[in-house]
């Protein structure tokens, strides 16, 4: 099993892909709540983020099937995670403080959890 440096729950911003704004540069990134971490394949789901199409068949009498929109998986190095204190993106620094391990901001050092 390999780690991952956020947690359900954890406000993230993306860092590459198609919701990057190419014209302005860094500026308009989507940031998004992550909605479920898969550590064995290394993947994230962020709300509102990589959007996908599914055409869903009705499977017993009187369900509807269509077209829903979903959120797809993206890889967890393409997000990092935002600071709940300063509000930046950051690298997750760990101390540990009376027996347990919290994680610190590394461009502010508050420790949240």
């Amino acid at each position: 099993m390999s780690k991952v440096h956020v947690k359900t729950g954890d406000t993230v911003i993306l860092l590459t892909g198609k919701y990057e704004d190419k014209f302005n540069g860094k500026g308009d990134r989507k940031t998004g709540k992550v909605v479920q971490v898969s550590p064995k394949e290394g993947k994230v789901i962020v709300e509102g983020i990589n959007m996908i199409t599914k055409h869903i068949k009705p499977t017993r009498m009187g369900e509807k099937g269509g077209i829903v929109k979903t959120e797809a998986p993206v890889y967890a190095s393409k997000v990092q995670l935002v600071c709940p204190e300063c509000g930046k993106p950051t690298r997750v620094g760990h101390v540990i403080e009376d027996g347990k391990k919290f994680r610190t901001c590394k461009k502010c050092g508050k420790s949240f959890e």
